[in-house]
């Protein structure tokens, strides 16, 4: 998300870090090219304008103009500016000390709301909490059974009587979740134009029979100033509590992200990254500033790892490389393990100075669909034993696994590099590299 303005800054900032002096000649032209790019970046022109002249005070300072490293400091400046622009801090949902947390989700039409209520309890639930899912869009055809086949397919009960009555399914679900045993009730409301006064009223309904702890708006990231705009329109008869955007792994330029905090005064509370039901996560502003300067974001890269990695099996992984005993069928497992931390091109923007590197590098997940073909068109001998893989056996493995012999002779070249590579760390006795996940694949 936002590489473009993540690399037009990098190359703005460069510039300032070259610079053995900085005037206030050169920082003005800095600050002008910072402001293009914002403004290119569909960031509210309001909202660019306060940071602009924020960052030249500060820039200004004595500080800064006298210190060992100005470039630095202007950076570090730009990157405060930015976490204050989008924040300051992480803003976590209010919950209900008598349970069920009622949780209303509303916004336009098309924005993701149904794809994120399932995420949300997805997320939830892996928190500890037990989710029930409310199918209160009435109106557009198939919602609700949009939302049954999300909820059955993660396990989450949904409740969806056949009468369509918004408010009232809204009222029952209460005691419905209750009955369940459910502490959290998402309630997924229908999307409408903030022009609709009818379907306004019922929103305003919703919210005064039902009282939610919690009410976000679910915006599209990709719709830049239109995103914004809406929440400002929404806030006045709503009043919600925080704001949500989806689709943040698409070409979004990131103009809503940092408006939609300074304009409505409402925090960003959660983000969409893909289209799986796991691609959730927490709005942390000062990461996300780190993010869009280029800096990475190994808190989160460290976050997704600890969900994802099996500490058991990593730890019985280490005896093995002690032991060189690696083999495929440890390789595939530590692939399983990556592939449920989301998308690889993601992951590597997390890693600080990678993201820049990458940026024209395409990073296709599906090489590992074909790596898995292969280590599954394998005998477990096979996989035990890849010395024994002769040129019979490579045929076979290629004509089962949809591939060419080329291509299994280069996973098991790769592979072989791989052991090579750590044996030769144990020779040396980098022990200390054998951390539970820290394997670089």
């Amino acid at each position: 998300m936002f590489e473009d303005l993540s690399a037009r800054l990098d190359l703005i900032l460069k510039k300032v870090k070259g610079q053995g002096k900085l005037t206030e000649k050169n920082i003005a032209d800095s600050l002008k090219e910072i402001r293009r790019a914002l403004l290119e970046a569909d960031v509210n022109y309001k909202v660019v304008k306060q940071f602009i002249e924020s960052v030249r005070q500060k820039a200004l300072g004595t500080e800064v103009l006298q210190s060992v490293t100005p470039g630095q400091q202007i950076v570090k400046i730009v990157h405060d500016e930015l976490v204050r622009l989008m924040g300051e801090s992480k803003t976590d949902l209010k919950m209900a000390g008598i349970p069920p947390t009622v949780i209303m989700l509303a916004g336009l039409q098309g924005s993701g709301k149904t794809t994120f209520a399932a995420k949300l309890a997805n997320y939830l639930r892996k928190k500890g909490r037990h989710p029930m899912l409310v199918a209160a869009d009435v109106y557009r055809p198939a919602a609700k059974t949009q939302l049954q086949v999300l909820g059955k397919s993660l396990g989450i009960p949904v409740y969806a009587p056949e009468h369509n009555e918004a408010v009232r399914i809204c009222k029952e679900a209460v005691g419905q979740a209750r009955k369940q045993g459910c502490d959290v009730l998402i309630l997924d409301t229908a999307g409408r134009l903030h022009i609709d006064e009818a379907m306004m009223q019922e929103l305003e309904q919703i919210k005064k029979e039902v009282k939610p702890h919690e009410i976000l708006f679910v915006a599209d990231g990709m719709t830049g100033q239109d995103a914004v705009n809406a929440a400002s329109q929404f806030l006045e008869r709503l009043d919600y509590d925080g704001v949500v955007l989806t689709k943040m792994d698409g070409d979004a330029r990131g103009g809503a992200a940092l408006s939609i905090r300074a304009v409505t005064g409402r925090p960003i509370k959660f983000l969409s990254t893909g289209e799986k039901l796991d691609a959730i996560e927490p709005f942390h502003p000062d990461r996300m500033a780190s993010r869009i300067l280029g800096m990475g974001d190994v808190v989160s890269l460290v976050e997704k790892a600890q969900e994802a990695l099996d500490l058991e099996k990593a730890q019985k992984l280490e005896k093995k490389l002690r032991r060189d005993e690696f083999t495929l069928e440890d390789f595939y497992e530590q692939l399983q393990q990556i592939k449920k931390m989301g998308p690889l091109d993601q992951l590597l923007g997390m890693i600080p100075g990678l993201g820049k590197q990458l940026k024209n590098v395409q990073v296709d997940d599906r090489a590992f669909v074909k790596v898995e073909a292969i280590i599954n068109s394998m005998t477990p001998e096979e996989r035990r034993r890849p010395q024994i893989i002769n040129g019979s056996r490579r045929l076979r493995i290629a004509k089962g696994s949809g591939t060419r012999v080329q291509d299994v002779n280069q996973l098991l070249k790769q592979f072989n590099e791989m052991r090579k590579m750590f044996k030769r760390m144990k020779n040396k006795k980098f022990r200390g590299a054998f951390r539970p996940g820290s394997l670089p694949f």
